[in-house]
């Protein structure tokens, strides 16, 4: 089955992560099913705008951790799953096409990520958003070390990561980090008409600006993924981090 499902609207295309049975939790299928459905919708000319949800009773869960052995399992293993995951936000933020997120539920470690690299976000009134990299021996990706001290300023990014602590709807919106919050039977509804408005501005005005914000003006994205990689890899392969995982799945219920 596939684990990301792809529909067309007009000049809209919606991804959607399609593995609600886990929350929509990232594994490595989902990772490489995401990754063909965002270069198919970038390189889609019809297309002018994505729509990103999840199917279910969560957007992303984050990291599937009962794929976490088969993840460390080499030094192989792991870079070939963080390099994917880096990947996805390239896809999201180094093309063209802007992204509306439609986010509901829960979007936790790297669900909460991808939510960052969305253009424009409508969460839903019960969204909790929160980062537990720390807590379980990881680091953050998805370039938001660049990314969320942009938005929230340093020390409030720093207590996000490091204290790891639940962040509902609308403290996202009084940080900035999402745009619109909505009854969650109204998320999509409200990220389409967003969408919809989007698509009636010029493709050729939209893709310079976002690529302009996103790559012209600084490498300093680029280099915060690249960056952000190695300290990944490094986590994965320390000795503890192991425990710490499973320490982390118990109290947590397997949300990263």
């Amino acid at each position: 089955m596939n684990e990301v499902i792809l529909n067309k609207r007009d000049a809209i295309t919606i991804v959607t992560l399609n593995r609600p049975e886990r929350m929509n939790a990232i594994g490595g299928h989902l990772l490489d099913d995401l990754h063909d459905a965002l270069q198919s919708a970038n390189d889609d000319a019809s297309c002018r705008v994505i729509v990103l949800n999840g199917a279910g009773r969560a957007f992303c869960a984050g990291d599937d951790l009962k794929e976490f052995d088969q993840q460390s399992a080499s030094e192989a293993s792991i870079r070939s799953h963080i390099e994917r995951i880096q990947r996805i936000t390239r896809d999201l933020m180094l093309n063209a096409k802007p992204v509306v997120g439609a986010v509901h539920g829960y979007a936790v470690g790297g669900g909460f990520e991808w939510l960052l690299n969305c253009d424009m976000v409508v969460a839903s009134d019960d969204l909790v958003c929160f980062f537990p990299e720390m807590e379980w021996g990881q680091f953050v990706t998805g370039g938001v070390t660049h990314l969320l001290p942009q938005t929230v300023g340093y020390q409030r990014a720093m207590e996000l990561w490091m204290l790891g602590e639940r962040q509902n709807a609308q403290a996202l919106l009084s940080m900035g980090l999402v745009n619109r919050v909505v009854a969650r039977d109204a998320v999509l509804d409200t990220a389409l008409e967003i969408a919809s408005r989007i698509a009636q501005r010029s493709a050729t005005s939209v893709s310079r600006l976002k690529r302009l914000v996103h790559a012209e003006l600084s490498d300093a994205l680029v280099r915060s993924l690249e960056l952000e990689t190695a300290a990944t890899i490094e986590a994965f392969a320390r000795p503890d981090a192991a425990e710490r995982v499973k320490a982390f799945a118990t109290r947590k219920g397997e949300a990263r």
